[in-house]
Parts: C-alpha cells; sequence; structure tokens
C-alpha cells in the first residue's frame, strides 16, 4: 500500500512539474527564433510523465487515476506538437497533433463514467478538446474527421445545455455556429486538388527543364510569411479566418508517401498505447525522422489574429530582423481599407482556443517610429505614405499605413494585399529603402455573375481564393456549384488550366523583359505558383464580361509583369477562353485580341 501510495505522489509532482513547463511554454510567441529550448525542456518532462504513467497504471488505478487525467496528459501534448508546427510548420508536428487527438477521441477520455453525474469542469475540458481537434483536422485536410467531430460537437453542446441548465453555454453555441459556417463557405468539390503545393498537380513536365536552368542574378527563397485578415463578420473558426487558412495551406508542401499514411495510434484496453509502430504517443523526440526526403522545408508562417497595428509592426519587425541571406518575407494582408461595423466581439468568458494562436503583447508606436526613422503621420506629415490606410480592427487608432511598411522594405519583400483600398500601396514600391518591394494587389471590389457569390462574409476574399483555388474561385466567380460540376468536366477544367501554367512558365522563364524583382523569386515554387495565379486572375476578371471598365476593377502588380504574360496576350486569353467553355460559360467572356 506505501508503494502505491509513493507511486502516486511521484506522478502528481510530475503532472505538477509537467503543467508549470506548460503554462510558460503556451505564451512563449509563435514567431522568432530562439525558442525552442522552452519546447525541449517540456517535451522532456512530458515524456517521463507519460512513461511513468504507463509504466505504473495499475497502481495509479489503485490510487483513484481517472481516464479523465490520461486524456489531459495526451491533448496537452497534443497542444505541444500543434504549437510546434505553429513556430515551425514543419507537418510531421501537426500529424503528431492528429494522432493524439484520435487517440483521446477514440478512446473518449473526457466521457465521465457511466452511473456518475456529470461534472462541469470535465465538460468544458471536453468541449476544449473537440475545438482543438477540429482545427488540426481542417488543417490536415481530413474531411470525414471533420465531419464526425462537428456532429458530436453539435451534440454535445446541446448535451451540455441540456444537463447544465444554470451554466451558460452561448460562446460554444457560437463555436458550433463557427464551424457550421466555415465549412459551408470552405465546401470542397469533388476532385479539388490540395491546397498545398503538390508535386503531382503543381509541377509541370513540360515546364520543368525551363525552370530547372532559369537563373537569374540573384536567387531568393521564401523562408518566412507573415499572415493575417481582419474583416466585420468574416468567415472563421475560433482564430482561424478563412482567408489565412487558405493561404496557410498553399505556403506549405502537401505531404506524401508513407509519411502521409502513417496510420493513427492504436490502444488497449487499459489506455496503453500498441507500441508496433512508429508512436508519439511513446517516444516523444522532437529529432524524430519523419520528413518527407523529397520535399524541401515549408516556410515558417506566422499567423496574427485581429492584431493591433503596433502588434503587426512589432512582429513583422523581428521576422525582418532574423531573415536569413538570400531569402524572402512574405506579407500577406487582408483588410478592408474602411472602418466599418465591429464584428461581433466575443465574450470575455469565450474558450480559449487554439492557447497557441495567439495575439503578442503590444510596443510604442512612437518608439517604432523614431527607431525607423518614418515620420508619424498623427505628428503633421500629410505626404501620399499617410492618405490612405487599412483598417485592423476597433481599437484606437488602428489603421495601417502604406509609410508603416516602407522601413521593412530594407529587407527582400514580397507584399500581398487583399483589400478595396490596395492601391493606395503601390506607394511602397516607389519608396523603398534598399530592395525593390514585389506586390501583389486585389481589386477594389469583387466580381461576380451572382452578387451571393462576391459577399466577402459568407465566401471569403475573392483574391485570396483566387491565389489560393484558382479553380474553385473561377467557378465561383462564373456562379457554378459542385453539384454543377460533374467529374469529367472537373477534370478537364483542371488540365487546361495546368496546361497553361506551364506554358506560362516557359514564357516567364525565356523573357528577356522580366524585372529582376520577379525573376529573383522565380524559382521558388510557392511564390512562382503565386504569380502564375495572379496572372491568370487578372486575366479572368479582365476577360469577364461582368467586370466594370475600371483598372480598379483588376488587380494590379509591382513591378509590371512582362506583356507577353497580360490580359491581352494571345498565350493568356486563350486559355481563359478554352476554360470557359470547357465548362459552358463561354457567353461570360469576350476576348481583347485586336
Amino acid at each position: 500500500m506505501s508503494d502505491t501510495s509513493e507511486v502516486a505522489k511521484t506522478f502528481r509532482a510530475l503532472v505538477e512539474s509537467a503543467d508549470r513547463k506548460f503554462t510558460r511554454v503556451r505564451d512563449v510567441p509563435s514567431y522568432g527564433r530562439g525558442h525552442n529550448h522552452y519546447f525541449h525542456k517540456v517535451f522532456k518532462s512530458y515524456t517521463r510523465l507519460w512513461k511513468f504513467q504507463q509504466e505504473n497504471r495499475s497502481k495509479l488505478v489503485e490510487s483513484g487515476l481517472q481516464r479523465w487525467e490520461i486524456g489531459e496528459i495526451a491533448s496537452r501534448i497534443g497542444q505541444l506538437y500543434y504549437g510546434q508546427y505553429l513556430r515551425t510548420s514543419e507537418a510531421r508536428f501537426l500529424l503528431e497533433s492528429y494522432i493524439f487527438y484520435a487517440a483521446i477521441f477514440d478512446r473518449s477520455y473526457f466521457q465521465g463514467p457511466k452511473g456518475v453525474a456529470k461534472d462541469l469542469n470535465l465538460r468544458y475540458k471536453e468541449l476544449r478538446f473537440y475545438a482543438r481537434f477540429l482545427i488540426v483536422s481542417l488543417l490536415l485536410n481530413r474531411s470525414e474527421m471533420v465531419q464526425t467531430l462537428v456532429e458530436r460537437f453539435k451534440a454535445l453542446v446541446d448535451d451540455s445545455k441540456a444537463t447544465f441548465r444554470e451554466t451558460n453555454f452561448k460562446e460554444w453555441k457560437q463555436v458550433v455556429q463557427e464551424i457550421v459556417r466555415f465549412l459551408k463557405a470552405d465546401i470542397a468539390f469533388i476532385n479539388a486538388r490540395p491546397l498545398r503545393y503538390c508535386a503531382m498537380f503543381d509541377s509541370h513536365p513540360t515546364s520543368f527543364p525551363y525552370v530547372a536552368r532559369f537563373h537569374a542574378k540573384r536567387v531568393l527563397k521564401l523562408k518566412d510569411a507573415l499572415l493575417m485578415s481582419y474583416h466585420g463578420n468574416e468567415v472563421k473558426f475560433v482564430e482561424l479566418t478563412l482567408d489565412t487558412f487558405r493561404m496557410l495551406q498553399c505556403l506549405e508542401w502537401e505531404p506524401s508517401g508513407s509519411f502521409f499514411q502513417k496510420r493513427p495510434v492504436e490502444l488497449t484496453n487499459n489506455g496503453a498505447s500498441d507500441q508496433s509502430g512508429a508512436s508519439g504517443l511513446i517516444d516523444i523526440n522532437l529529432a524524430m525522422d519523419m520528413t518527407d526526403p523529397t520535399l524541401a522545408p515549408n516556410p515558417k508562417k506566422t499567423i496574427l489574429y485581429r492584431p493591433s497595428v503596433t502588434n503587426l509592426i512589432s512582429v513583422l519587425a523581428t521576422l525582418c530582423e532574423e531573415l536569413p541571406p538570400e531569402s524572402i518575407l512574405l506579407l500577406y494582408i487582408s483588410a478592408s481599407g474602411k472602418a466599418g461595423q465591429s464584428p461581433q466581439m466575443e465574450s470575455s468568458k469565450a474558450p480559449r482556443i487554439p492557447s497557441n494562436m495567439k495575439v503578442v503583447s503590444q510596443t510604442s508606436r512612437d518608439h517604432y517610429y523614431s527607431l525607423s526613422g518614418v515620420p508619424n503621420h498623427e505628428k503633421g506629415d500629410s505626404s501620399d505614405y499617410y492618405q490612405n490606410s487599412l483598417w485592423l480592427g476597433p481599437r484606437g487608432s488602428n489603421n495601417l499605413y502604406p509609410g508603416d511598411i516602407i522601413p521593412f522594405t530594407r529587407k527582400p519583400l514580397f507584399l500581398i494585399i487583399d483589400s478595396d483600398n490596395s492601391h493606395a500601396f503601390k506607394v511602397v514600391h516607389s519608396a523603398e529603402r534598399g530592395e525593390t518591394t514585389a506586390l501583389l494587389l486585389s481589386p477594389a471590389r469583387p466580381v461576380c455573375r451572382s452578387l451571393a457569390g462576391a459577399d466577402l462574409t459568407q465566401n471569403g476574399s475573392q483574391f485570396t481564393y483566387f491565389l489560393s483555388c484558382p479553380l474553385q474561385a473561377f467557378l465561383q466567380l462564373v456562379g457554378l456549384s459542385p453539384s454543377d460540376t460533374d467529374v469529367d468536366m472537373y477534370s478537364k477544367a483542371d488540365n487546361v488550366l495546368s496546361t497553361a501554367f506551364s506554358e506560362w512558365e516557359v514564357i516567364l522563364c525565356k523573357s528577356t523583359s522580366l524585372d529582376l524583382v520577379w525573376a529573383q523569386v522565380l524559382s521558388d515554387s510557392f511564390l512562382r505558383r503565386l504569380i502564375l495565379r495572379f496572372i491568370f486572375c487578372r486575366s479572368v476578371l479582365s476577360l469577364f464580361c461582368y467586370t466594370e471598365d475600371n483598372e480598379h476593377c483588376l488587380p494590379d502588380c509591382l513591378p509590371c509583369l512582362p506583356d507577353s504574360v497580360s490580359s491581352r496576350s494571345e498565350a493568356v486569353q486563350r486559355c481563359v477562353l478554352q476554360l470557359a467553355h470547357t465548362l459552358g460559360v463561354a457567353d461570360c467572356f469576350q476576348s481583347k485580341l485586336s
């Protein structure tokens, strides 16, 4: 008996130690390169804890160990892996997080014992678990699991309201509404290719030799990306907006082979893990070689959820400071150019999910201006840099001006602005501080055959949709739904687009008028794909019959791309018209060939 008591005492001490380390690491920013030692410590602590409870399971159960306590430990490990994915963008960590959550789900660790009164605190743990698991499943495109989780999540919220009548579950009902709305907006076409860069679909054999031989005076690789969006009533799930979700995915490699098909962990009846396969539940090892050797590392991505301007500037400054040599930073901002009605604010008691996706601490804006040497518009500067802005939300003076970006052009910058005021940021190109910035700018307003398709609050941004899912964006533009597009038609349309992208790659590689700003990033797979999709978006909207004859209704880029890939070129128009003919919507487009 004394031995059992000693085991229980040691277990509690290990739990407390691991929890303290988890709390500290949870508050570490998801950007910056100097935090890995924290994670090694906390992973080591949870490794020790997990092995101890496995080796002493019977004695711990005898001393009163509950199933939810095992689930809590596994959930913390899943959160750690997800947090590590956010900091490194390595898909293996996301997959490990999924394995832990799937094991918890299969074993129903957070469901209380039958015949015992339900506990409110345990119910909150279960609700948070479902929300976290949903995010990981969304990012891994596990559509069947997502649907299963949503159904269980809805039922759990309904049961919570019925069981705990004195408790208000309004915030959780809102979370359910968010995921339903998110899935409705992000409905996948049956044969849609992955959003991530997939060698099977995105590497074109015909143009590959030209891309492989292409060499500019300077070659830059995408190493870091900063993504944020803010719109009133935008589609989102907890702290992941639809626009950032799409951009996040299109800046990653699609895992393949045995790595991607790793089997879920199997648990025995007593909750122990089957050690016959590789399992993070047994060996928590950050150095474990799970990477796909055929793929380069994903660029690191930092997601900011509804940041203040000073918050955004602070993070951007850190990323620029730590940008490796011969690298480029991608900055993606999707926001309105006008202050509008703020979205419904979450309750102060809203669930804290996920704990790793946080808004970092603010810095003094005046201090920033004094260090950067950029005149503060609030102190009387009236240049073009501070006449127009993006509105990042109702937090005092929360307008982002083109002049705020200029100090960071000392480093190579690939800037994507998706806004009705995007054209105001053209001045960034002519005011760089050492490096010429590459700019992709959205139209001032979306265009669609039907007004419903242009509803930003229901479908996400049209420009971002073209950059991340070009064929689906085209279908939405012309008013086609998944039910309108059969398998053969979709496949033919996909082949038309792939052929066009391959042809445009060759044109760009052979062009003698390609600006160095574009030439130096053309070898990067992610940025090259964004450039091709921009060309497609610009040409589609230019030839679309419902687009107004106004330059602000078309996307723009700086510096200019060669005329050989302009909306008026034969190679580009031919593709758009052929695609429209394949989908039976040729009447929506008109040729502008002279």
